[in-house]
């Protein structure tokens, strides 16, 4: 369901100005100079006061460890303790704040107000109906109606003001009643929690229905599953061979946690439109996609050396000084390739545009795949997970889960989220590779502290402090390459590269 947040300043020293947010964004309000909300002169506001994080028309917020809390319709979360100092404060991370239209939030002396505009549909015929008439069409069930389907049902029913109930919200799969819960606004295809958690058994069902020729799942067809590859909070992964060809396959299916409308769906597959257009020997290719009752599905070049996090993991939890610098080379020259290829873009309008470059956003071991016997780093998943939360298929947002895996993150990729640069995922292969070196991660992320606190407070420990063993001249380059403050010093991948290769 697409949305907006808004947060109006209704009090204080920036009265009046707005903050909009259309798509899945993060919020930072504090002294600091890199907050989006910056109060340098509001000495009850601290330097990164509170994170809001929204994906329309949900959003939520939290303290991160401020002086004096923050306050929600006048009600404190967070704050430090009497006599605790910013650093004791930051040792715990704060309840998020879950915000809904109309709410207040108060920081210091200055108050938002968040106003949430979610569109509203047509039950009978799913047109949206404009904001002005949304009052005047709503019915007691909750649902809305236009006008002409309102008069027609009406004239059925031989009563303007009792129009029959709705029809109830059934699961895409097993035709369950989920109007509890999925949104009576759901026009789109739903799956209830039971299915969404038997993803094999939904792919199956589709490939059932591509094999009796059905003509929207032409992507899949004559494909059968041998085995699940892995599984994640967006769906799973399977290997996958088509039945003519021999030829295997990653079939990755992603499940919404709403229902997904025809806006939702085409905005997520415009997206990928854009990856599978990607093509490097040290890209992970995408083949085809598509949707069919509720369930996404991608097919994806099949990497038969897997990912380098179960590498490492089957090595003792490290690789070798060779071995991670030559995977991370490779990768690096994936990034150089998706940060300046030139791709098509299809407009919602229809139109097409020319954009150069794309950033990954969620670099890691995870996403790096190894292929053949030489074992060939293929970097994969370029921009899914922004792509799906986007599209508004991943549902309620968390304050304390920003997109991508936040231990291989800069700080910039927090306080600048949405125009983030090609810089943060050079700065997360420096990461990727700090993990296969050490096995641990740039930064120390202790049980119950504030992740996004953690980033945005305290620098990377030095790598060789983690393995003595690294080469001084190697750890030098990634302890320059993962500092963050306060900027990041290798803006592309290409120089990375170049530095990693004088180091060896």
């Amino acid at each position: 369901m697409a949305g907006k947040v808004k947060l109006e300043v209704s009090e204080g020293p920036m009265t009046g100005k707005v903050f909009l947010f259309e798509d899945h964004d993060t919020f930072l309000f504090g002294r600091s100079s890199e907050c989006q909300a910056c109060l340098s002169s509001d000495p009850k506001v601290s330097r990164h006061h509170f994170i809001l994080e929204a994906n329309p028309p949900d959003a939520c917020v939290r303290d991160l460890g401020s002086m004096n809390g923050t306050y929600v319709n006048d009600l404190k979360h967070g704050g430090r303790g009497e006599g605790e100092d910013p650093e004791e404060g930051a040792k715990r991370q704060y309840p998020e704040v879950s915000l809904k239209d109309g709410d207040r939030v108060r920081a210091g002396d200055t108050e938002l107000v968040v106003r949430v505009e979610v569109p509203v549909y047509c039950r009978e015929c799913g047109r949206e109906l404009p904001g002005a008439a949304r009052k005047e069409h709503e019915w007691v069930d909750g649902t809305f109606i236009c006008p002409a389907c309102r008069d027609k049902l009406a004239a059925g029913a031989g009563k303007r003001d009792k129009p029959p109930p709705p029809e109830p919200i059934r699961c895409k799969k097993c035709g369950k009643d989920v109007s509890k819960e999925a949104s009576p606004q759901g026009k789109g295809d739903y799956l209830c929690t039971s299915c969404r958690a038997q993803p094999m058994e939904l792919i199956k069902r589709l490939l059932e229905r591509a094999r009796a020729g059905d003509k929207g799942l032409v992507a899949i067809q004559g494909y059968t599953i041998l085995k699940e590859l892995g599984r994640g909070g967006m769906g799973a992964v399977y290997l996958a061979r088509h039945e003519r060809s021999g030829e295997q396959v990653a079939l990755k299916v992603m499940l919404p946690q709403i229902a997904a409308d025809e806006r939702a769906k085409q905005m997520f597959l415009r997206e990928v439109d854009v990856t599978k257009q990607l093509r490097h020997a040290n890209v992970v290719e995408f083949r085809d996609a598509g949707c069919s009752d509720g369930t996404f599905f991608l097919t994806l070049e099949f990497c038969d050396g897997g990912s380098v996090d179960k590498l490492a993991l089957a090595s003792g939890g490290r690789l070798s000084t060779n071995d991670a610098v030559r995977i991370v080379l490779q990768a690096l020259d994936g990034l150089d390739y998706i940060h300046n290829a030139t791709v098509s873009v299809r407009l919602a309008d229809g139109r097409t545009a020319v954009v150069k470059g794309a950033v990954h956003r969620d670099m890691s071991p995870q996403n790096i795949l190894l292929s053949g016997p030489s074992k060939v780093a293929k970097v994969t998943d370029c921009g899914l997970a922004k792509a799906f939360e986007t599209a508004g298929l991943s549902g309620r947002t968390r304050s304390g889960g920003v997109a991508g895996k936040l231990v291989y993150m800069p700080r910039q990729q927090i306080v600048n989220y949405k125009y983030a640069k090609p810089e943060v995922d050079v700065w997360a292969a420096a990461a990727c590779l700090y993990n296969m070196l050490t096995g641990q991660f740039p930064r120390d992320f202790p049980r119950g502290r504030d992740p996004v606190q953690i980033i945005l407070s305290t620098d990377a420990v030095p790598v060789r402090k983690r393995n003595p063993s690294i080469p001084a001249a190697l750890a030098d380059v990634i302890d320059h390459a993962l500092r963050d403050k306060p900027e990041i010093p290798f803006k592309t991948a290409a120089e990375l590269k170049r530095a990693l290769e004088g180091a060896k």
